[in-house]
């Protein structure tokens, strides 16, 4: 661990009460700061005027050993989710939850649908296959007052939506009524509680505590702090830890999780698509390569599955042994909403990772295929047909995506007869009623030739359609890993692993061989679905495996400092007891994509101005970029607030001092605050010199 000193002290100008220390992050909805400040606002944002330094001698945060028996993972994924589980004595193996109630017959479901149903009076009453089933089953009145959700993650995926999340946001049911999203997440996370600790104490010798377990939730690494905020309170609302223990729960990046697991895999475990020429999608012998190679992986895992155990290896697996320092790969998770990249590097002998360039991606997901399909349909039939019939029979609709889900895993290039998807007899019926004509003759009418209707009610997708429907989503992942293949710093890249549920389909797999080849080595593990879920636990058992990690965003804090003729401009200029400072400025805390290895702090020293002010706060700023000076600038936002409340200091005798005094005397008080960014969370903690006393800050972005 490495820190980073201060060479000032700062003054802060503001008053209060009490004794605590909380950093409150937010965003501002509607606030523009990309504009000039007045000179009010400058005034109270930057209260804080530079001293002399005391003395502040560097020292390191000692590293606590786990202090817990087992590791719970929670993979919440937007299209499937899933838990996993390994006792911290036997790290080896990771245990996978059981087969879940319902489910396709004959299968074994290792994840569960990410899909929620609450009682029309707001009650939860299942998740998963269960919330499924049943609300298919429902009488289509019935079904009208209850709240099933599905592929809600995705409701904070979006840039927008992450920065203006707060505990009051609400996520929209299929018939229309709106929750608390925070309450839905949190009947999610409660459900896998209970599951996850039953099975955990079924195979446990001992009697477990719920201070013994350490728990780990998996989110897109491109996630900012205010949406893994949100799962972190939510897991709190769901009983999974209590606030007072925050370490108890950690928040996994899911690219991470991928890599720390894939670090552990042998040859035999894993599909090399460089080894697999293509031509046309076929192999040279005309056979279909991927189809082949993951049924071969599905028969080995359901072969292997009646343990629901998998064995890790103790050290590093077969293809990191042709890694040498300095190597390179990137981690491509594909999943059901996002696709986030990651770029690794393997440190060796100590085989811990390290982080090369921010984590990248966006909203290409599965669901994008999903999204093409509805477009398709509205294309036929009509929006307006479409979005009424959603809102009309919400049970019917929920019936037909799962009818596309189910094909749309069959597609693959090269494919010769079309896909049938079986429209409900309710679509037809109500599309009948509804515009007076057949559901063939909307088709014939389309002039959409790609779509073909057969007697059986049953839509036939041509190879074009499906090709129409995955191109614009499997485009942007290709385009995304390309532009960050381009980059210096990944330069030299030996692998690209394909993870997540969606690495899974034919049709990506034949796209990223066909672009990057001959680049590198396309390497995907047979359970290509559980790689962050395994990955996971691990990272619960061993959160120091990553060791350098970058900073997505610039994070520093408003201050006044000495004003210089010639150099800060007339505007930024306040004259406070007699003396000329520059107001707005930008003093960085760390830059957006700088290395910050685990367990790496900045530190700052801070004073009150005044005797007896009782409490000190400090605005927080974040910027996408690094070429700013001041917080009015361009592309700035305020993020937060460092709120810091002090006792009442004793009084000294002849005790003299002011605004701005210019030496800071034995009755100045010194306040050491750090600041952590090395770890997927951001962590505060300051002592009050005064009383030595250690306060941790509750960190808080969902307040407005």
């Amino acid at each position: 661990m490495r820190y980073y000193e201060l060479t000032t002290t700062y003054c802060i100008l503001l008053d209060s009460s009490f004794f605590s220390l909380s950093l409150l992050f937010h965003e501002i909805p509607g606030e523009n700061l990309s504009t000039p400040s007045s000179p009010a606002t400058a005034r109270n944002d930057c209260s804080i005027t530079p001293l002399t330094p005391s003395p502040s001698p560097v020292f390191m945060l000692p590293q606590m050993a786990c202090p817990f028996s087992v590791v719970v993972a929670i993979d919440f994924g937007t299209t499937s989710s899933g838990y996993a589980f390994s006792f911290t004595q036997d790290s080896e193996a990771i245990h996978m939850m059981k087969r879940w109630e319902g489910g396709d017959p004959g299968v074994a479901n290792q994840k569960s649908p990410t899909c929620l149903l609450l009682t029309p009076d707001l009650r939860f009453h299942s998740f998963g296959f269960a919330a499924r089933d049943f609300y298919h089953d429902l009488d289509p009145e019935e079904a009208r007052h209850w709240l099933y959700f599905d592929k809600f993650k995705m409701k904070i995926h979006s840039t927008k939506s992450q920065l203006y999340i707060t505990s009051r946001t609400e996520l929209e049911a299929v018939n229309g009524r709106r929750v608390r999203a925070i309450e839905v997440f949190a009947h999610a996370l409660r459900f896998f509680r209970e599951h996850a600790l039953k099975e955990v104490k079924d195979q446990s010798s001992s009697v477990l505590e719920g201070e013994e377990i350490r728990w780990v939730i998996t989110v897109p690494a491109v996630w900012r702090q205010p949406a893994k905020q949100f799962m972190r309170e939510a897991a709190y609302l769901a009983g999974l830890v209590s606030p007072d223990c925050p370490e108890q729960l950690l928040i996994a990046l899911e690219p991470e999780a991928a890599s720390i697991y894939c670090r552990k895999l042998r040859l035999h475990q894993v599909i090399d698509l460089s080894l697999q020429p293509i031509t046309n999608g076929l192999d040279l012998d005309g056979s279909r390569p991927f189809d082949s190679s993951f049924r071969q992986a599905r028969e080995q895992l359901r072969r292997s599955r009646h343990s629901r155990t998998f064995l890790v290896e103790s050290g590093t697996g077969e293809l990191w042994s042709e890694l040498q320092t300095g190597d390179r790969y990137v981690v491509a998770d594909c999943g059901g909403g996002t696709v986030d990249l990651t770029v690794h590097q393997i440190e060796q002998p100590q085989g811990t990772l390290k982080e090369l360039y921010k984590a990248s991606g966006g909203p290409y997901g599965a669901v994008g295929v999903d999204l093409a399909f509805e477009a398709m349909l509205c294309q036929i039939f009509g929006e307006d047909f479409i979005q009424s019939f959603k809102a009309k029979r919400p049970a019917a609709w929920v019936d037909l995506t799962i009818a596309f889900e189910a094909r749309k895993r069959t597609a693959s290039p090269g494919r010769a007869n079309a896909l049938n998807i079986s429209l409900p007899f309710s679509f037809i019926d109500f599309y009948k009623r509804h515009r007076g004509q057949s559901v063939e003759a909307a088709l014939r009418r389309s002039n959409m030739n790609i779509v073909k209707w057969s007697s059986q009610g049953m839509l036939r997708l041509t190879q074009e359609a499906m090709n129409e429907l995955f191109q614009p989503t499997i485009i942007n992942i290709v385009k995304h890993i390309e532009e960050l293949m381009a980059k210096p710093e990944v330069h030299g890249v030996r692998f690209l692993f394909l993870v997540g549920g969606f690495a899974e389909s034919p049709m990506l797999q034949r796209a990223v061989q066909k672009a990057l080849g001959r680049t590198c080595r396309i390497i995907i593990p047979h359970d290509v679905g559980l790689t962050i879920l395994k990955g996971a636990v691990l990272f619960g058992l061993d959160p120091t495996v990553v060791r350098v990690r970058r900073c997505p965003l610039t994070y520093g804090v408003g201050v006044l400092n000495r004003f210089v003729e010639g150099r800060h401009p007339r505007d930024k200029l306040l004259i406070k007891d007699g003396r000329e400072w520059c107001t707005d400025i930008l003093d960085r805390f760390v830059s957006v994509d700088q290395s910050v290895a685990l367990g790496e702090v900045v530190r700052r020293s801070y004073t009150p101005a005044r005797l007896g002010q009782r409490k000190i706060i400090i605005n927080i700023y974040c910027s996408a970029t690094d070429d700013v000076t001041y917080i009015s600038d361009p592309g700035i936002r305020k993020c937060g607030t460092i709120t810091l409340d002090l006792p009442e200091p004793l009084p000294l005798p002849g005790a003299v001092g002011g605004a701005g005094a210019g030496g800071a005397g034995p009755e100045r008080r010194e306040i050491r605050a750090t600041m952590q960014f090395g770890d997927t969370e951001i962590k505060v903690t300051a002592v009050d010199v005064m009383s030595n006393r250690s306060v941790r800050a509750s960190i808080d972005f969902l307040s407005n």
